[in-house]
């Protein structure tokens, strides 16, 4: 077994882990990125859509160029890359924090730390996620996996295709099943409200006068080798209406019905999870309930866009340091999640150093008001032109803005959409 020691281990090589690792090593600590893959970039190198970069780089790219842009400055950062590694533990030791590498070529790896950045990202729901009723032919996908096998191994999933759920990544295969020639009968989702962004639902759907059926689910599978068809069933007051279902033939069902971050690793090493995002509960420093491990991007709450991955994940890599080096908020005030909202990241913010909120609506709403209320005062409120569950809303807090707060170990701000 080999042994390493590092300052600081980064766990996930996508858009959340280059961005830290990146940060880690300009603050002048050693660090190693952990990746399972045999390549760098995660999910980016599969989204070869444009869309990325237009706030991390101030022009528009695909996910590949997003990766890449990243990629190029980690050549030249010093930082140790392992691909084909997958972490098997994290364990306390005496000076820090113990992993465990397990890799085809270069066997167990015991890593050394002082601090562990969590960035492994989410994965798909499927069809068992979702209790889809029927047989069980060949023809169902995810809708990641259906973006890969067209994008990266040059194979089409299916000629005919019904797509369940409206997130980003099913709108997109929607677009990109058309491109190669598939016919797309329909997006069913089940909420009265799209999933996805709404620029998705426009270039992805009604530019290709692809149907979405609101308040609507895919009650049956049908086919006996491969998917025949399926039986679509509106909803009345949140309740299937089988009266009035309908079947749609097809060869293919995609499946975009959310996202679940990858949190096994965190549960092992005592991370404490939050039941409304699935990922770790952080501070204002973005640290979890373990002391020295910290979390970012898609691992610790779903987000819209790589370019707030990288935001999020540049500041976890940056406290990560500073932790380091000793620091440790001298106060921090509980947040949370008030009326019409799911939730709000971080769960703790710093009153000295105050920083960015991230959290998403329960609601859809034209012209809306974000309220924060510090002990049922209200201290600070934000216009917002339109909010919906699919899209991420954020607030960045200054100096400015919490000068007068009058705070104590006690004090709770509420976050809540008016």
């Amino acid at each position: 077994m080999r042994e390493r020691h590092y300052d600081v281990a980064v766990i996930g090589a996508g858009a959340a882990g280059l961005a830290a690792a990146l940060e880690v090593q300009r603050h002048g600590f050693s660090c190693a990125l952990l990746e399972r893959e045999h390549h760098l970039g995660g999910i980016l190198m599969q989204c070869i859509h444009n869309g990325f970069g237009l706030q991390e780089f101030k022009r528009e790219l695909t996910g590949p160029e997003f990766a890449e842009e990243f990629i190029d400055q980690l050549a030249d950062s010093g930082v140790d890359v392992y691909l084909d590694s997958t972490v098997g533990g994290i364990e306390e030791s005496e000076v820090g924090k113990e992993i465990y590498c397990y890799s085809l070529n270069g066997g167990i790896t015991r890593l050394n730390v002082g601090a562990v950045v969590l960035a492994m990202g989410c994965r798909e729901r499927n069809r068992g996620n979702i209790g889809t009723p029927g047989t069980r032919p060949a023809g169902v996908f995810t809708a990641g996996l259906a973006q890969r096998l067209v994008n990266v191994e040059g194979y089409i999933p299916g000629k005919d295709v019904v797509i369940v759920g409206s997130g980003d990544i099913g709108l997109i295969m929607a677009r990109r099943m058309t491109w190669v020639g598939s016919r797309v009968h329909a997006v069913v989702e089940i909420q009265p409200y799209p999933s996805g962004l709404t620029r998705n639902i426009v270039q992805c759907l009604n530019d290709f006068d692809i149907p979405l059926y609101l308040s609507h689910i895919v009650s049956r599978i049908e086919g006996k080798n491969r998917v025949e068809r399926v039986l679509v069933t509106p909803l009345a007051n949140g309740l299937p209406d089988y009266d009035s279902s309908f079947e749609i033939a097809c060869d293919t069902l995609l499946l975009s019905v959310g996202l679940i971050p990858e949190n096994e690793l965190s549960q092992e090493a005592g991370v404490q999870l939050n039941p409304q995002t699935g990922g770790p509960l952080v501070d204002s420093t973005m640290m979890t309930s373990v002391n020295g491990i910290f979390a970012c991007g898609n691992v610790l709450h779903v987000h819209d866009l790589a370019d707030y991955v990288a935001e999020e994940a540049r500041r976890a890599g940056a406290y990560a340091s500073a932790w380091l080096k000793g620091y440790a908020p001298a106060l921090q005030i509980g947040v949370k999640a008030g009326p019409n909202v799911r939730y709000v990241n971080p769960a703790m913010m710093n009153p000295e150093q105050p920083d960015r909120l991230y959290l998403r609506s329960l609601i859809v709403r034209n012209n809306a008001m974000l309220v924060l209320k510090l002990d049922n005062n209200v201290v600070k409120q934000k216009k917002l032109s339109h909010v919906q569950p699919s899209e991420m809303v954020r607030i960045r807090l200054t100096r400015r803005d919490v000068a007068d707060w009058k705070v104590n170990r006690q004090s709770v701000l509420e976050v809540s959409i008016q």
